[in-house]
């Protein structure tokens, strides 16, 4: 993993959350959020929550009496999250790595994490943590993108930003976003970490209709492929995102377009 593949900041928490989370991520989330709630917790660690489109699914699904830990490695990212978020007294904003949580043992009742454990350096490690912080008999949610090649639109704009450095493509979202979805590693990582019960669902679904441009500005701006495009040269943003638009149009048309997308969710417990 880069070092760039975590860096959320400057404009990309705002086109992260404005276009990527329509695009992409808000389609799972509600689903997400039903998940995490059926069982009724009263204490909630979300880790990894990004600009917060499940925090702001998951909050009204909570009860009166419930405690809702935010947390994310990136700071801009949390501040993003909160800025979005209604004022709400159940939910307490933290900075965090989820690899080193600053929680004591045995303090929730769930877990739950959508598509952030792709980023975790050592995701077994991240997943320990997790079982640590639950409570016996708590529940780890958690979602991860299947591979790239079942996600159209990443696909696309994986391809087209090549075109731009064919000597040096970007590899962020096949290396990273879309980097975790080997089932049978993914099980063996929770079994490592000590759940003795996993269960995953995969999920193919379609995003919102979106023009084909705001989606390559999404992947392309939106992300941190913008680091790695960025890094190569800086003067090609642009143009590496008109590539990814006229990709995205060549296939689907320029107007509003939706593209298959394929994630696995996963709970774990024991």
């Amino acid at each position: 993993m880069s070092d760039t593949d975590q860096a959320f900041a400057g404009s990309i928490p705002k086109l992260y959350d404005t276009l990527l989370v329509p695009l992409i991520f808000e389609a799972y989330a509600a689903d997400f959020a039903d998940l995490v709630a059926a069982s009724k917790p009263r204490v909630v660690l979300e880790t990894a929550a990004g600009s917060g489109v499940v925090t702001r699914m998951l909050a009204p699904r909570l009860g009166a009496e419930a405690c809702y830990v935010v947390t994310d490695l990136n700071q801009p990212m949390l501040d993003y999250a909160a800025s979005r978020q209604g004022a709400d007294e159940r939910i307490a904003w933290r900075q965090a790595d989820a690899l080193h949580l600053p929680f004591p043992d045995a303090t929730f009742d769930v877990v739950c994490c959508q598509f952030g454990a792709m980023f975790f350096p050592d995701r077994a490690a991240g997943h320990a943590e997790a079982r640590r912080v639950l409570k016996p008999g708590g529940r780890f949610v958690l979602s991860v993108w299947d591979r790239i090649e079942e996600n159209v639109f990443a696909d696309l704009v994986t391809d087209a930003v090549a075109t731009v450095f064919p000597h040096d493509p970007p590899r962020f979202l096949a290396r990273t976003p879309h980097g975790y979805h080997d089932l049978a590693l993914i099980r063996e990582d929770l079994r490592r970490a000590g759940f003795t019960d996993v269960a995953i669902e995969t999920c193919a679904k379609s995003g919102r209709p979106t023009p084909a441009r705001e989606v390559a500005m999404a992947y392309c701006q939106g992300t941190p492929l913008r680091n790695e495009i960025e890094a190569r040269d800086a003067k090609l943003l642009e143009f590496a995102t008109e590539r990814a638009a006229e990709a995205i149009a060549n296939h689907h048309g320029a107007e509003l377009v939706c593209g298959k997308m394929q994630a696995h969710v996963i709970v774990a417990a024991g």
